[in-house]
């Protein structure tokens, strides 16, 4: 892994399917090289990206294939946070021996309930079996799908005790209290907000960048406002920002990432999902692409 901290806009790379639902490689690629395009980074298995419905072998050979085509390393968060232990260390492994830059670890998210003594130790055996000094951890902290959060308590316990390796958080909470707790309590930490609703903030906080779905399909505008968030017109730019994810996250955001995809590529191709999630109607295609022509949004560069 480089030495070298990410920071900035990072999307996490939707994940194209063929009709039969097996992963499309290319596709894949040529999006990931149209967002590097664009000045967004490589969260490649997050959320949006379908991880959780992506088996581990899956994953290893979309993240080969993504650094093969010659992408960045430097510039790659796989997540590579996994309910099953041993499965969360191959994979973290993985990433490590491509030179990933960093990965964004969910905490293991079945159970419920469970103690911070426990999420500790999930954590602690990563970082041990990894056994590599290279190794950069964000902790993913979304209680909102994982159910399982991230408490401070566990964040001090964790960054006292791997202050090299675990290095910051992507916070995809929606609870602007708990993100300004953790840019105050752990400046030492670097704080990518899970939203570009929340960039303006969390930088004018101390945070180093975001990683959001709609990066997605907005990365050149939200990179502008990263790039220029002192500037006079950096509220203007987050208002603007903040409509056009409103205006997408009308529709279920996965499949209104992948629909608007098709759409401004003309690649109907990319509308496919894995169950259980349901791809957008065609009425709902329609309405999605009526309202963001009505903003005049645009995906510049784009490729099929």
């Amino acid at each position: 892994m480089t030495t070298t901290r990410l920071k900035g806009v990072l999307a996490p790379v939707i994940t194209p399917f063929h009709a039969d639902l097996s992963v499309d490689k290319a596709r894949l690629v040529a999006h990931s090289r149209w967002l590097i395009s664009q000045n967004s980074g490589l969260a490649l298995f997050g959320t949006n990206s379908e991880a959780n419905s992506l088996s581990v072998e899956e994953r290893m050979e979309l993240l080969q294939a993504v650094v093969e085509a010659g992408l960045p390393p430097a510039r790659m968060m796989p997540g590579t946070g996994c309910c099953a232990l041993p499965d969360s260390v191959k994979l973290t492994k993985h990433a490590v021996s491509l030179g990933c830059a960093g990965v964004l670890m969910l905490p293991p998210f079945y159970y419920k309930g469970v103690s911070d003594e426990g999420l500790f130790r999930n954590f602690a055996e990563v970082v041990e079996r990894v056994g590599d000094a290279r190794l950069k951890i964000y902790l993913y902290h979304i209680p909102p799908v994982a159910q399982v959060p991230i408490t401070l308590p566990l964040l001090e316990r964790l960054s006292k005790a791997y202050p090299q390796t675990i290095v910051g958080m992507k916070d995809s909470s929606g609870d602007w209290s708990y993100t300004q707790s953790v840019l105050t309590g752990f400046p030492h930490l670097d704080m990518f907000v899970g939203s570009e609703a929340f960039l303006l903030a969390g930088m004018r906080g101390g945070g180093v960048g975001c990683i959001s779905a709609t990066a997605n399909v907005n990365p050149a505008a939200i990179h502008a406002l990263y790039a220029s968030w002192q500037a006079p017109d950096a509220d203007a730019q987050q208002a603007a920002l903040t409509a056009t994810r409103t205006t997408i996250q009308a529709f279920p955001m996965i499949p209104a990432l992948k629909a608007t995809r098709a759409h401004y590529a003309k690649d109907p191709a990319w509308v496919a999902v894995r169950p259980p999630l349901v791809a957008l109607t065609e009425k709902q295609r329609a309405e999605l692409g009526t309202s963001l022509e009505a903003r005049g949004f645009a995906m510049p560069g784009l490729a099929g």
